[in-house]
């Protein structure tokens, strides 16, 4: 057994160990009943210390990889070659990649600034209304703490969602949205309904890695459609167009994950016309949609789901441990993901759906809203204009020269918490997260957002953490590296 362990990785050893020996037992170099080295062989081998291995070697027994045999050792399992044989066409190694940034992401030391974050900071959430809202329903609905739900989901916060997608120009009924665990979930439910493995769907280049992931885990076949500051370059879509058949077209339409932009409505229309001279469905991810202040038109409003299916959350703004997402469709769309969702998870957490009804029913979030977009537009305007003093390009140009949040203004196609920049000189990332490091700053190069991990000179960043004093240090020092 020889892995590739990388200790300047921000991917944790104890992760590399497991994804190493799952991908050794994967290629079939191993087979059942195969002794693994032990805890302090391994240790040795590689020059590291034992904790990892340990950690690393009861996860692969706890996922039923490897079986553990007192005194004599680890052991491949029968259960791993068992569990591969029905793999079928799910290739997890395809999505490893991007499984990788999301567990680096996540396990990150707690005293490094995660200055790409995709998470509002602590300070800025409501934690005392979550908290009033959990003893409410804890005291007046019991049953949620202990029964199922519908697959469907709570009929309550459905219809609080129905009311918050008219102003977006979303005409839904109830009976057309779906509840979900995370928009992650959506997503999910929407490949497996609409696509099998080989079909063809495009993607945003950059865009959002774990769909990357995710697609790959379904055996799909990415191909990137650049993203431009007004939307999907129409011009590279024209040419892909020629070349590939999409069943499908993943869309992030406001404050787009990593680069902060929102579609144009000539972009959008045009996108609507592709898809149906074309013949695919755009899925629309606007998880980003409550961060907005002046809505903007959306492709879900335009089309009125006829070519088009739409996600939305609350878990980006409200609170990422209460995994409330959802899919707003027709209404026979959403019968077949209540049933597909009804296999693969039964349903959602009925407490968790109960709780943001409440936040909703009473006012709790709309207010939360009011000072988070307040506070994420003083940290847009903030972090724009220290980037630029610095030297560094911000994605699209100067922010200034669109009013936009540099000018301290609100523009209705830049936002969000994320600024995609770069140092103009620098022609790979990967130099810049280095670079940030001796600082305690912690970034994903820009690789980490293209379908194929391609190199990119872009890096994505949190304005909420870029006024800190360790990311200032940053932005000065990456500006002086020689090219």
């Amino acid at each position: 057994m020889k892995l590739e362990l990388d200790r300047a990785s921000n991917v944790p050893l104890t992760e590399q160990i497991v994804a190493g020996v799952q991908s050794w037992i994967r290629s079939r170099s191993a087979h059942p009943g195969a002794r693994l080295p032990s805890i302090r062989q391994f240790a040795a081998d590689y020059q590291i210390s034992r904790f990892p291995v340990i950690e690393a070697y009861d996860r692969l027994v706890s996922l039923g990889w490897l079986d553990s045999r007192h005194s004599s050792g680890f052991f491949v399992s029968e259960y791993a070659r068992a569990g591969m044989a029905g793999m079928g066409t799910c290739d997890v190694s395809n999505a490893a990649d991007e499984t990788g940034h999301l567990l680096a992401n996540l396990n990150r030391p707690g005293e490094t600034l995660q200055l790409d974050s995709g998470s509002v900071p602590q300070a800025w959430r409501d934690v005392d209304a979550i908290g009033q809202a959990i003893r409410h329903v804890s005291r007046t609905d019991p049953s949620s703490l202990i029964d199922y739900g519908s697959p469907l989901g709570d009929a309550t916060l459905r219809e609080h969602l129905r009311n918050r997608l008219a102003p977006l120009g979303i005409a839904a009924e109830v009976q057309q949205i779906l509840l979900t665990e995370g928009a992650s979930e959506g997503l999910d439910l929407l490949i497996r309904y609409m696509l099998k493995p080989g079909d063809t769907v495009f993607v945003e280049d950059p865009g959002y890695y774990n769909l990357y992931g995710l697609l790959k885990l379904h055996g799909l076949r990415l191909v990137g459609v650049r993203r431009n500051a007004n939307g999907p370059d129409l011009d590279h879509l024209h040419t892909l167009l020629a070349q590939h058949r999409p069943r499908a077209f993943f869309v992030n339409t406001v404050f787009h994950n990593p680069t902060g932009t929102t579609i144009s409505p000539p972009v959008a229309f045009r996108l609507l016309q592709l898809a149906r001279e074309h013949a695919f469905t755009i899925v629309e991810d606007d998880i980003y949609a409550d961060f907005q202040t002046d809505p903007t038109d959306r492709l879900a409003a335009l089309d009125q789901f006829e070519h088009v299916m739409y996600v939305g959350g609350l878990s980006k703004t409200l609170s990422s441990s209460l995994r409330v997402g959802y899919v707003v469709a027709s209404p026979a769309v959403v019968r077949d993901l209540a049933a597909i969702k009804a296999l693969t998870s039964i349903c959602g957490s009925r407490f968790t759906q109960a709780v943001a009804a409440t936040l909703l029913e009473r006012g709790a979030y709309r207010k939360y809203l009011d000072r988070l977009r307040r506070r994420i537009t003083e940290a847009l305007g903030s972090a724009t204009r220290s980037l630029e003093e610095h030297g560094w390009e911000l994605f699209g140009g100067p922010a200034s020269a669109s009013g936009g949040a540099a000018s301290g203004r609100s523009h209705p196609l830049t936002g969000g918490k994320f600024v995609w920049a770069r140092v103009p000189h620098i022609e790979d990332s990967a130099r810049l997260v280095a670079c940030g490091e001796p600082f305690g700053v912690s970034a994903s190069p820009g690789s980490h957002f293209r379908p194929h991990g391609e190199p990119s000179p872009w890096l994505r960043i949190n304005a909420a953490f870029a006024l800190d004093p360790r990311a200032q240090a940053f932005f000065a020092a990456a500006a002086r590296l020689p090219g």
